[in-house]
């Protein structure tokens, strides 16, 4: 596996959370408003890791953290594919590295790890980004496209595509293959795994309690989210608390097709978070 460099100020580390190591990685900006503004933790979508989100750490005045979620990237195994097991393992992360009231800027089925944990602890954060997120009802796979995600873990050239499908705007051929060998990597069982935790997942009539602010990303090619589940989600908050911006001319994936854009949307939104 070709591994890109690092940005600079990115650096790699390892923790023990439950009982399993979770790799990940982080820049702590060294300006001193760092110290009084809320850090942030980067949750990557399924096939995903941390290195979806390496060009976007740097978000000024702001500590940046983006773990593998077992079961993903460099990190160790999980006992199932779930939700919220994946929530509880997030949430040991944040206790872990004693981050108070931190941003969740989460991905695909990080979002609905993100939400997950901000139905749990309303009081716990004080931001969400939702990223190209499952809906809060979660998101059905027709039970068709299960034999082609089982091909996943076994045919590179299968996963190859699929996930060539949602970054459609990631013209680097090198980081496209990287992100598809870590794609490959993933236990074998999550694949599937992973598709029928979303299918069960549901945090609906659970947000109304959230009161920190909510940025909702959403690629308008994007394949796999429609514009009715960002919708969905919007209404799931109280009134005045979530906003949406859509992305023209991206998928389902801006952190790694417009990574520019998206740190620039980030950076203003985080900049009204206290």
């Amino acid at each position: 596996m070709e591994l890109l460099p690092l940005p600079l100020e990115v650096e790699e580390a390892r923790i023990r959370v439950q009982g399993t190591e979770l790799y990940f990685l982080f820049r702590e900006d060294p300006a001193t408003e760092a110290v009084d503004r809320p850090a942030m933790v980067f949750v990557h979508g399924n096939t995903g890791s941390c290195r979806w989100w390496d060009l976007v750490l740097n978000v000024p005045g702001h500590h940046s953290y983006a773990l593998d979620m077992p079961n993903f990237g460099f990190s160790g195994a999980a006992e199932d594919s779930d939700i919220g097991l994946y929530a509880d393992y997030v949430a040991g992360f944040i206790e872990a590295l004693e981050l108070t009231r931190p941003i969740l800027v989460c991905h695909s089925l990080g979002g609905a790890v993100g939400l997950e944990l901000a139905a749990r602890n309303p009081e716990g954060y004080a931001g969400l980004v939702l990223v190209d997120s499952s809906a809060p009802s979660g998101l059905v796979t027709p039970e068709e496209h299960y034999p082609a995600i089982q091909l996943f873990r076994t045919n590179k050239e299968v996963l190859g595509a699929a996930l060539g499908a949602v970054m459609p705007g990631l013209a680097d051929p090198t980081r496209k293959q990287m992100l598809v060998d870590l794609a490959f990597g993933m236990d074998g069982d999550a694949f599937e795994g992973n598709a029928r935790a979303l299918a069960h997942f549901s945090v609906t009539g659970r947000l109304e309690a959230f009161a920190a602010p909510v940025l909702v990303l959403w690629g308008d090619k994007d394949a796999i989210i429609t514009r009715a589940m960002v919708d969905e989600t919007l209404e799931e908050f109280a009134p005045g608390i979530a906003e949406a911006i859509i992305i023209e001319g991206c998928g389902h994936s801006p952190m790694v097709e417009v990574p520019e854009q998206f740190r620039e949307i980030l950076g203003d939104f985080v900049a009204r978070v206290q």
